[in-house]
């Protein structure tokens, strides 16, 4: 096509809101691919830093890395949070199109089928008496056969952007998914990173920058964590949550049936849990919309559940355990992220995860595979990292298998939940050594 100079002349048109978001996205892509660079350099100068010899200077260079790394971590993920939410504006704006044109589509839909049925009432017989000539009874005919496939076209249509409306949801409900994912991650991470500052701050009080005050204070921390045995292990679900010593004992069972390392199976659990109690408790109260209450307040919460994926097992679930579906404690959604909650006990599975582990916790147990029991929980976690190559053994298969655990995936913005395992794995095996030493 060509232009005048006229059009030449003429102010340029606004950019449309998807071109902008375009442009938002590269920049927040950008964004990044520094923090990721900084990312990395901090965890390689960490795992330097960790192989010398455990001097004062060395840990407290060691907690100024994984502070300043996690507060990268927080910046990348708030940077994923735009970059989702920017996704979620998409599909919203392409689901509201769809609506539109379907609702379009219903209109002349109805209309097209009030002109055929009005049509068909008449009869051949009463059309070719009502035409004033032979001719106009064939094109009577010709534009009802016309209206027949116009209605055939238009069903069609409907069924067409039907498809596209209902695959346009679940990509909604898999971002809103991510979103909460990496909410409940920067939750981990914040706890994470004041955690190393009490640690600091705890290691610079006491020794005052001393060498030797430090080493003292190194061999009071080995004889503390002895002490973990009898530290309660925290499993959101559980009204008796078990003791770390008791927590192990379960766990070096279920790892002589999966072959899943304690120490690894203990970290997903304690991980979970701490995601689990930080998201909070709610009741299921209405399957149909899959809506129900916040346990403290009794305030209503939407999403617990999906009802086409998670209500119908949830509900299977219970009566097989002759619980009272309506009374029995899962996960809230994340409020300012939406999408769903509902997973249960320890090993915060949902319904439909469980569904798939159920029958082959049962011919190992020999009884109905209960969540919000520990020991089935663990067996159910641990089933879950074999099927993924946790049972291997090996640094890197553990990692990948939590990483799945968490997100069903390996995806790079989910790396912190893997690495965190794999620390806490590391701390976990130290108490096992010293529980097995009977120190």
């Amino acid at each position: 096509m060509f232009f005048g100079l006229a059009s030449l002349a003429q102010t340029p048109e606004a950019e449309s809101p998807e071109s902008l978001r375009g442009e938002e996205k590269k920049a927040l892509e950008k964004e990044l691919k520094v923090l990721e660079e900084k990312i990395a350099q901090y965890e390689g100068d960490i795992n330097s830093v960790q192989k010398e010899k455990k001097t004062l200077q060395n840990q407290i260079t060691i907690l100024q890395s994984k502070i300043k790394k996690l507060n990268l971590e927080i910046s990348r993920g708030n940077l994923m949070i735009k970059d989702i939410k920017l996704q979620i504006q998409d599909t919203e704006g392409a689901i509201q199109k769809t609506t539109g044109q379907l609702d379009e589509t219903r209109v002349k839909l109805k209309g097209s089928l009030r002109t055929l049925y009005q049509e068909n009432q008449r009869g051949n017989v009463e059309i070719l008496l009502g035409s004033r000539q032979l001719s106009d009874f064939f094109t009577n005919l010709a534009n009802l056969e016309a209206l027949n496939l116009r209605v055939v076209q238009s069903l069609e249509d409907v069924k067409s952007l039907k498809i596209s409306l209902e695959d346009e949801k679940d990509s909604l409900d898999k971002e809103k998914e991510d979103l909460q994912r990496i909410v409940g991650l920067q939750i981990l991470q914040k706890q994470a990173g004041e955690d190393n500052k009490k640690q600091q701050e705890k290691i610079l009080e006491i020794t005052k920058g001393k060498e030797t005050l430090y080493q003292k204070y190194l061999e009071e921390s080995k004889q503390e964590a002895a002490q973990i045995r009898s530290k309660i292990f925290e499993l959101i679900g559980v009204p008796q949550a078990p003791t770390f010593g008791q927590a192990y004992e379960i766990a070096k069972i279920v790892s002589k049936t999966t072959g899943v390392r304690p120490a690894l199976l203990l970290a997903v659990i304690k991980q979970e849990s701490n995601l689990g109690k930080n998201v909070g408790q709610c009741f299921l109260k209405d399957p149909k919309k899959g809506s129900g209450v916040r346990i403290t307040t009794g305030a209503a919460v939407a999403n617990i559940m999906k009802p086409s994926r998670d209500v119908q097992p949830f509900l299977q679930i219970t009566q097989e355990l002759g619980r009272d579906p309506y009374n029995t404690s899962v996960s809230c959604p994340i409020p300012s992220v939406g999408g769903y909650g509902g997973a249960m006990g320890p090993a915060q599975f949902i319904p439909s995860t469980w569904m798939i582990y159920r029958d082959e916790l049962k011919e190992i147990t020999g009884k109905a595979a209960d969540p919000w029991n520990v020991p089935d929980a663990f067996l159910a976690a641990a089933l879950y990292l074999k099927d993924f190559g946790a049972s291997s053994q090996k640094e890197n298969d553990e990692w990948r298998a939590a990483m799945i655990y968490f997100s069903g995936s390996t995806k790079s913005q989910y790396r912190f939940y893997g690495d965190s395992v794999i620390s806490i794995a590391r701390s976990l095996e130290e108490d096992i050594k010293a529980i097995e030493n009977g120190q």
